[in-house]
């Protein structure tokens, strides 16, 4: 095993896709955290975002990576946040 978890993780070629899918993870966990906090139903934040429920629970599935900057951007928005990237 390497000095670190991921240095282990780059050893065995995960480190990329594991990393995605923690994002992922921590982005839907803080969407549905706003949501709540705002006291926002799925139905009125598919609303807000101008898409569909079943597409709001695939952008709040964890373990669905396939989502789009604007499907994020518009469910920042939505719950009156902003959506902050950036390469480091």
């Amino acid at each position: 095993m390497g000095s670190s978890f991921e240095s282990f993780l780059a050893e065995q070629g995960t480190l990329e896709e594991t990393t995605a899918v923690a994002i992922k993870r921590v982005l839907a966990r803080q969407i549905t955290q706003a949501m709540q906090e705002k006291g926002i139903s799925k139905a009125a934040m598919a609303r807000a975002m101008h898409t569909s429920r079943p597409s709001l629970d695939r952008l709040l599935d964890p373990t669905n990576d396939a989502v789009t900057l604007d499907t994020l951007q518009r469910a920042a928005i939505a719950v009156g946040r902003t959506l902050r990237l950036e390469l480091s």
